[in-house]
């Protein structure tokens, strides 16, 4: 029985290191969106915009520096979008970035594809591009 359970916990511990290794540079997590983010749910919800709101939003942008760190951002913006479905206004999360003064060239929806952009500076110094 304990044989099993160090083998279960060594699978556990093999599919972490798997899940998070393609990301292991990334400095963004999704606990930290979610909590500058946290003033927007008013809006989010149909409100109005707001200072701490469009703070949180920019704090986001600035902190994704790298390729991983954009790349995880879409991710755990796309994923709040998904698990919130019915709760927010969905138009206004695509208009969020925009209304804040943040450029991003993908909507922040559940049906966004993450793996469709390259998360990477190019000669003409766009952060993102559809590939």
């Amino acid at each position: 029985m304990e044989v099993k359970n160090h083998a279960r916990m060594l699978v556990c511990l093999a599919v972490m290191v798997a899940l998070l290794s393609p990301e292991s540079e990334a400095v963004v997590s999704c606990d930290r969106i979610r909590n500058n983010l946290g003033p927007c749910l008013g809006y989010l919800r149909g409100g109005v915009i707001t200072s701490p709101c469009c703070a949180g939003v920019r704090a986001v942008a600035a902190s994704a520096r790298t390729a991983a760190d954009r790349r995880m951002a879409c991710r755990c913006l796309v994923a709040a979008a998904q698990s919130m479905r019915g709760i927010i206004d969905l138009g206004n999360a695509a208009r969020l970035p925009r209304k804040c003064g943040v450029n991003i060239p993908y909507q922040i929806s559940p049906n966004t594809d993450c793996s469709r952009w390259l998360f990477e500076f190019g000669g003409d110094g766009v952060g993102l591009k559809m590939k």
